[in-house]
């Protein structure tokens, strides 16, 4: 079983880099590819990916996160098809843990995990982490469709056969629309020990309260009504 990195990538020049060395440092036979998406970059981010001799780097002018995954998911070879952010940092035993969970669990078409902020101060990641154990996990079992798509994993098979990504989603409620969509042919996962590091940045920027509220209601909106309340979203690098 072998796996592909798509990695969708609009002017990221100051996180491309760890996160490729973080890949790097955690390299698998299970990896056969990873692949950058340029998501119409105007800064470096292509130049520093083109640093890693591993990486393949393809190009979707097309603005919008779920329009380069889904560039990325028609590129990947892989049997299974990991999407991370270019702001993220995975860590050791990712890749196995994920090949473990496919191998062991036969109906198992996708598997996600939290996110951990590591620019964030201890009490600020520890509420975010508070909440997320009382409020997203429970939730998740509730529900059993829980995705965050700058944390996943799944089968291409599974992934195909629904069609890919909804590239009419700007942003917000793309992970609940895929996570709901990808239930319909198999088992979704999340698992709390499946996580990565990633930026805080948009917290950070917007504030916990707007951020989260933000979320929420596309979350609900889209499990609920399955459609988007929040079409716009800002850029933050």
């Amino acid at each position: 079983m072998k796996i592909s990195l798509v990695i969708p990538a609009y002017n990221e020049e100051l996180y491309i880099k760890k996160c490729l060395q973080s890949i790097k440092k955690c390299q698998s036979d299970y990896i056969c590819e990873v692949i950058v998406v340029d998501n119409g970059s105007c800064d470096t981010t292509s130049k520093i990916a083109e640093q890693f001799p591993f990486v393949t780097i393809i190009s979707e002018p097309k603005k919008g996160a779920s329009n380069a995954r889904q560039k990325g998911l028609m590129h990947a070879k892989g049997d299974l098809i990991a999407f991370i952010d270019a702001d993220t940092i995975i860590t050791s035993g990712w890749i196995e843990k994920a090949i473990e969970e496919f191998t062991d669990h036969k109906n198992l078409v996708a598997l996600s995990g939290p996110v951990s902020y590591d620019d964030l101060n201890s009490w600020y990641s520890s509420f975010i982490d508070t909440y997320f154990d009382i409020f997203v996990l429970p939730l998740s079992k509730i529900t059993g469709s829980l995705i965050l798509c700058g944390n996943f994993v799944v089968r291409k098979d599974a992934i195909i056969s629904i069609g890919g990504f909804d590239t009419k989603i700007a942003f917000y409620g793309d992970d609940t629309n895929i996570a709901r969509r990808l239930k319909k042919v198999g088992k979704v996962a999340f698992k709390r020990n499946f996580f990565i590091y990633t930026s805080g940045r948009r917290l950070k920027k917007e504030g916990i309260t707007k951020t989260g509220f933000i979320y929420a209601i596309n979350y609900f909106s889209e499990k609920i009504f399955h459609k988007q309340v929040t079409k716009k979203y800002r850029d933050i690098r």
